[in-house]
């Protein structure tokens, strides 16, 4: 099993900055940084983004450019709970096949996606895809 290890510093500048291993950080708090509780979609849309990516790559899908949305459903009072993320993939190229896109974002949530795999019992992930011919 693989462990991980991220850290959080704050500073008296009221900044929280997290980092990983090897040195990168997000900043949270706005509005200089990323609210805590976008890191959640974000994370989600980050992880399957790259599987979807990759997949199409091999599969020699012309896609040129990848923009994917997530929007948020949550409750209105602490904790402020997640219910629903949905999912928009658009990706632009020459000649994608919209099935073999659809089939990526399958590929990733059933398969690759960590962040998918542990959210999808918690609350509803959907999704919808569309193809931008160039």
């Amino acid at each position: 099993m693989a462990t991980k290890q991220v850290h959080l510093t704050w500073n008296p500048e009221q900044q929280f900055i997290l980092q990983d291993n090897e040195n990168h950080q997000i900043i949270l708090n706005k509005p200089k940084g990323v609210s805590p509780s976008d890191l959640l979609p974000m994370a989600l849309i980050g992880c399957t983004s790259y599987d979807v990516v990759e997949i199409l790559k091999k599969q020699r899908q012309g896609v040129e450019q990848l923009n994917v949305t997530a929007e948020a459903l949550q409750d209105e009072t602490p904790p402020w709970r997640f219910r629903k993320i949905h999912i928009r993939y658009q990706a632009i190229g020459r000649g994608i096949d919209i099935e073999k896109l659809k089939q990526a974002i399958r590929i990733s949530e059933e398969k690759y996606c960590s962040v998918y795999a542990t959210l999808k019992d918690a609350l509803e992930i959907t999704h919808e895809a569309e193809v931008v011919e160039v």
